[in-house]
């Protein structure tokens, strides 16, 4: 972040005010920041709607299948955004294969609604919603019963309850949950990328990207100013947020309650009926639209017994090297990326909470920037780190996978230690000092009883960081080379290039492999520490 700072107000090593004036005072540029604060803050508000709306239903009342909705209502936030856009792109339009066999498409030379504004807000609120619903989740099961109690025993209806009690309780949840879609939405490159690029609607990161892919590292000065007025966006949402909660004392005394269960009674089979019909319309629809469009021999034709292939798939599979080199490639930097920082949060977390000290929580602290910042910020710094040779070494990691690597290991990191910080604070010291007594060196104890203890909080900080790694597009849009591709980023180029079949085929699997990885941890889920999973209820 120093290095990306320092190339913003002193380009090649020279103070020069110049540069960053020129930027700032371009039309560009405040046309793709109003642009980009658009349409985070209408998504926002799509976000907290949904998120709030599905967490009440969860939490407080007695619908059925809580488990299986959960894991539905968060599978949006585990697929990659640029798959979302792909998805959603294919619903609609009248090249689209699924309206076509049903006889819906619209006319020839009608306009794609989703490359819009409103369509990159749509998206963007139901990607990040899932953030605004873990929030409000976590706060309803902190609750304390006596408010509620209290005001039932006074004869407040439901609704009063929820309206006069709950939700005012609720607001550091709300509005931290917001603040987490907002900074999110700030730095999404995917739907954007795929919606609005070919519209001509720019934000900044797909300014950003344009500028790059134009003119390359000659315009690195201009893009980390770019970068950094895309870090103030995501800094001033958390600075609103924290500004917000400032204001009042929200603390409560009393136990987390499970006495607001309402029994929904008659109104429980259409509550379910409206919020699984949520879920057919924003995942089940869209998912259909993209496999309907993977399986057509060419995009816009019908989906027919004469024109359903596999082909599409065994083509991106076998046959093409680029994605199959973006299949190895991905998994070589999500399993390595995920190993690693799993063998380092083990002794981190722990020294984190044993030892404490300033130095070790500033390091914990400085952990989250990389996480908290938009993807596109830690692109760019990493390009300004490794453009050059590395001193000493004489070997730069610029258009290798390896700035990829290091972009990776720099961002989820928070990932892989926040479930093991929170698995040593439940941990008793006891077992680690008596090992200690018996002359037990550090090393040994680490890996006799520290990585044993631990062992399921670090796998499942490790999925965390492979899910989100193995699609990840922000970071290796602007870092890959060729020979390097990730998937996040064939997608991409696939479908930029008009191959959409092949884009959606790759998507599909993509997809696939989530919902299995998913689907395969919840069964361990009575094994971690509550709350590491966020798809397990």
């Amino acid at each position: 972040m120093a290095r990306l700072l320092l190339e913003a107000i002193a380009p090649g090593g020279r103070l020069d005010p110049s540069n960053l004036v020129s930027v700032l005072a371009a039309g560009s540029t405040w046309t793709a920041t109003w642009h980009s604060l658009v349409t985070s803050i209408f998504g926002t508000g799509i976000s907290l709607v949904l998120g709030t709306g599905f967490a009440l239903a969860v939490a407080l009342t007695d619908i059925r299948a809580k488990a299986a909705l959960v894991f539905a209502f968060l599978l949006p936030l585990m697929i990659p955004p640029q798959v979302t856009a792909l998805s959603w792109a294919q619903l609609a339009g009248p090249s689209s294969p699924l309206l076509i066999t049903l006889g819906l498409a619209p006319p020839l030379g009608a306009p794609n609604p989703f490359y819009s504004a409103e369509g990159i807000i749509l998206l963007l609120g139901i990607q990040h919603a899932p953030l605004v619903f873990l929030a409000v989740r976590a706060g309803l099961r902190g609750l304390p019963r006596e408010m509620i109690e209290a005001a039932r025993a006074c004869g407040a209806g439901r609704l009063f309850v929820l309206r006069t009690v709950v939700l005012p309780m609720m607001t550091p949840a709300l509005v931290a949950g917001s603040a987490l879609a907002f900074v999110s939405a700030i730095g999404n490159f995917g739907i954007p990328a795929l919606l609005g690029i070919p519209a001509g609607y720019t934000v900044l990161p797909t300014l950003i990207y344009q500028r790059l892919a134009s003119f390359g590292p000659s315009i690195i000065s201009d893009v980390a100013v770019l970068s950094i007025l895309v870090g103030a966006l995501a800094f001033a949402g958390f600075a609103v947020q924290s500004l917000l909660i400032g204001r009042r004392d929200f603390r409560s005394v009393g136990a987390p309650s499970q006495a607001l269960r309402y029994r929904l009674g008659k109104a429980r089979l259409p509550a379910e009926i409206g919020a699984w019909g949520i879920i057919v319309v924003i995942l089940v629809v869209p998912l259909l639209a993209l496999v309907a469009t993977s399986l057509v021999t060419a995009y816009g034709v019908p989906l027919s017994n004469a024109t359903m292939t596999l082909g599409n798939y065994a083509e991106v599979l076998f046959r093409q090297d680029a994605t199959v080199r973006a299949f190895r490639n991905s998994f070589f930097l999500a399993a390595g990326a995920s190993l690693l920082l799993m063998l380092l949060a083990v002794p981190f977390a722990a020294m984190i909470v044993w030892r404490g000290g300033r130095l070790l929580k500033s390091l914990a602290m400085l952990a989250e920037v990389p996480y908290a910042l938009p993807g596109i910020v830690l692109g760019i710094a990493a390009i300004l780190i490794f453009i050059r040779p590395l001193p000493i070494l004489g070997f730069s990691l610029y258009n290798t996978i390896w700035i990829i690597f290091f972009a990776y290991l720099a961002r989820f990191l928070t990932l892989s230690l926040r479930p093991v910080v929170g698995a040593v604070q439940q941990l008793d010291r006891g077992l680690d000092e008596a090992a200690r007594m018996t002359g037990a060196g550090y090393l040994f104890r680490l890996r006799t009883v520290l990585f044993p203890l631990l062992a399921p909080a670090a796998a499942a900080g490790a999925v965390l960081t492979f899910m989100t790694s193995f699609n990840e597009l922000t970071v290796s849009a602007l870092l890959w080379s060729a020979g390097n591709e990730t998937l996040g980023v064939v997608v991409f180029n696939l479908d930029d290039g008009g191959s959409t079949v092949l884009a959606s085929a790759v998507a599909v699997v993509t997809v696939v492999a989530i919902v299995a990885i998913m689907g395969a941890t919840a069964l361990f889920a009575r094994r971690l520490p509550r709350g590491v999973l966020p798809w397990a209820d």
